[in-house]
């Protein structure tokens, strides 16, 4: 096959700047995610590299472009090394990027300069290569959950390839005779095949970039269509959703569901007299306490309101109530100051479970809320059990002071 080594330098040049430019566009739109301008910036060395290279082809003899040139590739390299421990929300390490970008600097000076040997500057910049593309695919080919993983492992078996193709045309030039070194590329056989597959590689980098954003940004719409935004707990559909799953997993196992339903203690009060974004606050605030006094396997939601809701799998009504009634007294104890003023806040829980109302979910939420309805009637900050009421029997936890 006959291929055009300068037309090839043009086409990546093109397609790794419009690369650059997607990437560079979905930076500002997307959000928190960290790593994807280092991508861009990534994909912007690179074309600037090919370019360099294609005004010069094909005679390339000047020194310094064939130094800057490398530069670029392994700068390009190191900066989506740099954007992949970003994406994972990891310390970035520079002494890799930098290391690598002035490995190639110093090398190509030095064997184009001072030593003048081509073939062992083309055998020391090809190994940098396939190190960082192999250190690239290292930090992407992990177990992790899916469908990120389908991403993650495309663009990691990019760089494994591109790591291995580098090795190859590293043994190929062990073996290369000494005149075939004109240039920055190496005038051996099947050159331009090799060069066409490795860019290949080098396109699908950017493009498994581009699905990892993706996937990212699939992921985070779905946490926000399960969660309730002032909070961060599910939101009632969400609830519902996992009602329906827990309804049947105990349908089959024969298993018991309790159910809290939770309202803080005069917050219309705490709005009217300190503003609403207190109000948020103290949501927040409980929220917080929630999540650190539930266990893993519990399902906590804000219901509507001022109103949460807690699932708990595998527990009686007698159980919820000693959780519930911790949860009470650690959101009680709990001291506020917003703008210098302390506020101190309590809650009221009503709790039932499926023994006594059957699994239904609507019919559990009535049941406490029946409960949470005594529990206010009864003077607030205080735990009321749905069997409690069945009986007429006042189950009331003793109040904290106020």
């Amino acid at each position: 096959m006959n291929l055009d080594l300068r037309t090839m330098m043009l086409m990546i040049s093109v397609l790794t700047l419009l690369l650059s430019g997607l990437l560079g566009m979905a930076s500002f739109h997307a959000g928190n995610i960290r790593g994807v301008r280092l991508w861009a910036m990534a994909s912007m060395c690179h074309s600037l590299a090919s370019y360099i290279i294609f005004a010069q082809l094909p005679a390339l003899t000047n020194g310094w472009i064939m130094v800057w040139a490398a530069v670029l590739v392994m700068t390009g390299s190191g900066l989506q090394f740099a954007g992949i421990r970003a994406f994972k929300e990891e310390r970035i390490d520079w002494r890799i990027p930098l290391s690598v970008a002035g490995l190639a600097f110093a090398l190509s000076v030095w064997f184009t300069f001072l030593q003048h040997d081509a073939a062992a500057r083309a055998i020391a910049n090809t190994l940098v290569f396939a190190l960082i593309n192999l250190i690239c695919a290292r930090a992407l080919l992990i177990n992790i959950e899916p469908p990120l993983r389908t991403a993650y492992w495309f663009t990691g078996a990019s760089f494994a390839l591109l790591g291995a193709a580098s090795l190859i045309r590293l043994a190929t030039l062990f073996h290369a005779p000494p005149d075939a070194f004109v240039g920055l590329y190496p005038q051996i056989p099947f050159v331009p095949l090799r060069f066409l597959f490795g860019s290949l590689l080098l396109m699908c980098v950017p493009f498994g970039f581009v699905l990892m954003l993706n996937y990212r940004l699939i992921l985070q719409m779905q946490k926000i269509a399960l969660r309730d935004g002032l909070t961060g707990a599910l939101n009632r559909r969400s609830l519902e959703q996992e009602a329906i799953r827990l309804q049947a997993r105990c349908q089959r196992y024969g298993d018991t569901l309790a159910i809290m339903m939770i309202d803080v203690d005069h917050f219309k009060a705490i709005n009217d007299q300190s503003g609403h974004q207190v109000g948020d606050q103290v949501l927040r605030r409980l929220a917080e306490v929630a999540q650190n006094s539930i266990r893993r396997d519990d399902y906590f939601a804000r219901y509507g309101g001022e109103e949460f809701c807690i699932l708990l799998p595998s527990t009686t009504e007698e159980k919820a109530r000693v959780l519930a009634d911790r949860l009470r007294q650690a959101y009680a104890s709990l001291t506020m100051e917003f703008g210098g003023a302390v506020l101190h806040s309590t809650i009221s829980i009503g709790v039932a479970d499926s023994k006594r109302v059957g699994l239904e979910f609507n019919e559990l939420v009535s049941a406490a809320d029946k409960a949470l309805y005594h529990a206010k009637q009864e003077g607030r900050n205080r735990v009321v059990t749905h069997s409690a009421i069945l009986s007429s029997v006042p189950e009331l936890v003793t109040p904290l002071p106020e």
